[in-house]
């Protein structure tokens, strides 16, 4: 039979039809395969190459820096006798969580508050205002109309954040006083703990309370701590300096935390914001060692991210101790010592422009700074009577002009330069420079005196520097004659006395060190070089004038100065300093341009500052037991110092520089007093004095420790009791 052709298409149309839906199946099948395999390769890669990866991030998000309060390292001096220590108290703190709640927080304050007694004195009036609006939410927001909110909310090119933040100013300031004065007292305490709760970080413990808390008090937190979720008792770590030694530094408290401008800083290290850190000098410097290493746990989440529980996954432990170069009982005696002649100078008439005075002893040979003093003349807010203050930090912030103390430098100078040598004789005599007042010695008016260089020191010779200043200048000394000054004279002379530390950093480990100011230069301040060769022009510190003299001292080394000596464990039993980590040893920053000859030359000279008969501080060192070696200065300066309405005003600095013994240095020392008198003609010895009973004090410290045993010995040392009574808490040193 015959197909009908009707029949034969529609067979053809279905075929066709059939033929494209395998055919589209088929593609559809393909693309789910390849679908699926580049999952299972993603996720084998994933699992594979990338798993590890991803569990270290996995790990790093869930350990946590804990800030547990870790004991801060100690501070002795040389000897092992304690200068800074830390203080345990009884804390209760409170660790937000991340799904931690307003209300729940509000909850556990209202439960402390029946268990503990804390102060309302902190207490802002921001805080009523906040907590006024967090108790009485409905009418703190109707204080606001749709119309002032639908306004705020228009507001183009502003966060949501920055919208409630206007919002809630609006609500603050229309707070009555005596919508506030509802808050009981009851309520008021319960507002002292939720502000510390909330001024925490998520996971970050923030201490509650932690001065006072009696026995009873932390017994009953501690018994209800599984009522009361994130509450914790522990002890907490106070600072507490045993010396009012300014250079010791201080730390902030954890109401203070981190300094802002140091926020990032720190963050970056995995502090916490409300951390101690070191704010000034040893503490600041050497925080990285003294802060210690917190506790880090790792928190376990259920499904919804809450912590249900902590394990520890490294202990904290305490920061470092420092063992410093100072000794400390040698540091209360010349302290006495410079307060005393301090004293004495202030109750002179002339001396009202005087307000401190600084004394430096180093060892010349490794830099160790035995005694930093510096004292400084205050006005007490509360009485208006005179006190005084430690200003240690001085000595290496300020400066002044030194006088003829640099002497020494301006001789090794010229006999680095080759302007002069260790027999060139030279007149004193008054120097009469074209336009240029007369500038002469004090010891000579008019006459003139041949002298070598160990004369001029001894005598103090301002001309025998002037010639000398000239001759580096390479215009040497005749009558009347106009001084056309080199260019390179004031590089030449200020770049050598830097190889002895002055006008520059000493390198000292403390913070804001200050290198001097330079006065100007140029061809009409040629008379100013001459000024320079005395110490009348720029400024120096009276630790760079401890360095330089240290330099002379030692046979040409600058050494840098320094106050930590070692790095050591924490203690293990109270009884013995901890196991040495470093030891601080002596750091040559240069050597100077001259020959032992000449030093050894200046350094005679020196010594017959102190025996010759015409020695500037023979009256007081010429019968001394031991052998010492210095110079004198006297600067006849203009008063630019704290009391503006004296600006201008011609005043006098005293220095004094040293060493002993003199065959083989072992301290150094100088002396400076600005501003002392404004009686240019009166003589004073003080700064002689401060440096004659210092060098006293320490041979008789020296013998002491000698019969008593006492050593800095870096093997075993035992942990000796403070010099003084003094005990200053973290609080106070704000």
């Amino acid at each position: 039979m015959r197909k009908t052709p009707g029949k034969n298409r529609a067979a053809s149309v279905k075929a066709k039809h059939h033929s494209n839906l395998t055919f589209r199946m088929n593609v559809l099948f393909f693309a789910i395969f390849i679908i699926f395999s580049m999952l299972i390769f993603r996720l084998g890669y994933m699992q594979i190459v990338k798993g590890e990866d991803y569990v270290r991030i996995l790990e790093r998000t869930e350990e946590v820096p804990v800030n547990t309060s870790v004991p801060r390292g100690r501070m002795y001096d040389r000897y092992g006798r304690i200068l800074v220590d830390n203080h345990p108290e009884n804390a209760i703190t409170y660790t937000k969580m991340q799904t931690t709640t307003t209300e729940e927080m509000l909850d556990i304050a209202e439960k402390l508050a029946q268990l503990i007694d804390q102060p309302t004195n902190r207490i802002t009036l921001r805080d009523k205002q906040d907590f006024w609006i967090l108790k009485n939410h409905d009418a703190a927001y109707e204080k606001i109309t749709e119309a002032e909110e639908s306004k705020i909310r228009k507001q183009e090119q502003i966060t949501t954040s920055q919208i409630n933040a206007q919002i809630d100013k609006i609500v603050r300031d229309r707070i009555t006083h005596e919508e506030l004065m509802q808050l009981t007292d009851a309520d008021l305490e319960v507002l002292a703990i939720y502000r510390e709760m909330a001024s925490g970080y998520n996971l970050s413990p923030q201490i509650i309370k932690s001065e006072n808390v009696s026995a009873d008090e932390f017994a009953r937190v501690s018994e209800r701590l599984t009522e009361l979720p994130g509450v914790n008792t522990t002890t907490d770590w106070k600072r507490v300096k045993l010396s009012s030694l300014s250079i010791l530094g201080r730390t902030t408290v954890p109401t203070k935390g981190i300094p802002k401008e140091k926020l990032n800083y720190y963050l970056a290290r995995d502090y916490s914001r409300n951390d101690r850190v070191g704010e000034s000098y040893i503490e600041a410097q050497y925080e990285e060692l003294l802060q210690g290493q917190k506790t880090v746990v790792k928190n376990i989440t259920n499904k919804k991210g809450q912590v249900v529980d902590t394990v520890t996954t490294y202990e904290g432990e305490p920061g470092k101790d420092l063992k410093l170069t100072l000794d400390s009982e040698l540091q209360v005696e010349t302290e006495k010592i410079v307060e005393d002649e301090l004293l004495k100078l202030k109750a002179l008439p002339s001396s009202y422009l005087l307000d401190r005075a600084f004394l430096i002893m180093m060892d010349p040979n490794t830099g160790d700074i035995l005694s930093m003093v510096g004292k400084k003349i205050e006005k007490d807010p509360d009485t208006g009577k005179n006190i005084i203050v430690d200003y240690a930090y001085g000595s290496f912030t300020t400066a002044y002009e030194a006088g003829s103390s640099v002497k020494a430098a301006t001789l090794l100078t010229g006999y680095n330069l080759g302007a002069i040598s260790t027999t060139t004789v030279l007149g004193d005599e008054p120097i009469h420079l074209l336009s240029t007042p007369v500038k002469k010695s004090i010891f000579n008016h008019g006459g003139y005196i041949s002298m070598d260089g160990q004369n001029a020191l001894e005598q103090s010779s301002n001309v025998y520097m002037f010639k000398t200043a000239l001759l580096i200048n390479g215009t040497p000394y005749s009558y009347n004659m106009p001084l056309r000054l080199n260019d390179q004279t004031f590089p030449k002379m200020r770049n050598s006395y830097a190889q002895f530390g002055l006008g520059v950093n000493t390198g000292i480990d403390l913070p804001n060190e200050f290198s001097g100011v330079q006065g100007p230069t140029g061809p009409t301040y040629g008379g100013k070089v001459l000024d320079l060769a005395i110490g009348q022009y720029d400024t120096y510190t009276p630790l760079q004038l401890a360095q330089y003299i240290s330099t002379v001292a030692n046979g040409g080394y600058r050494i840098q100065p320094h106050v930590v000596k070692e790095v050591r464990e924490p203690s293990k039993d109270g009884q013995e300093l901890g196991q040495l980590v470093t030891e601080i040893g002596p750091t040559v920053l240069n050597q100077i341009n001259n020959s032992s000859d000449e030093i050894n030359y200046v350094k005679q000279g020196l010594r017959r500052v102190y025996t010759g008969a015409k020695g500037t501080a023979a009256r007081l060192f010429s019968n001394a037991p031991f052998t010492a070696a210095g110079k004198t200065g006297t600067a006849e300066v203009v008063y630019y110092g704290p009391l503006r309405e004296y600006y201008g005003t011609n005043t006098i600095n005293l220095t004094h520089v040293g060493f002993a013994p003199y065959e083989n240095p072992e301290i150094a020392y100088a002396v400076v007093i600005p501003w002392a008198t404004t009686n240019l003609n009166q003589h004073l010895s003080n700064n002689n004095e401060i440096a004659r009973r210092s060098l006293d004090k320490y041979y008789e410290l020296k013998e002491k420790y000698e019969a008593e045993k006492i050593s800095d010995s870096n093997v075993k040392q035992p942990i000796l009791p403070a010099v003084t009574k003094d005990k200053i808490g973290e609080d106070e040193q704000q």
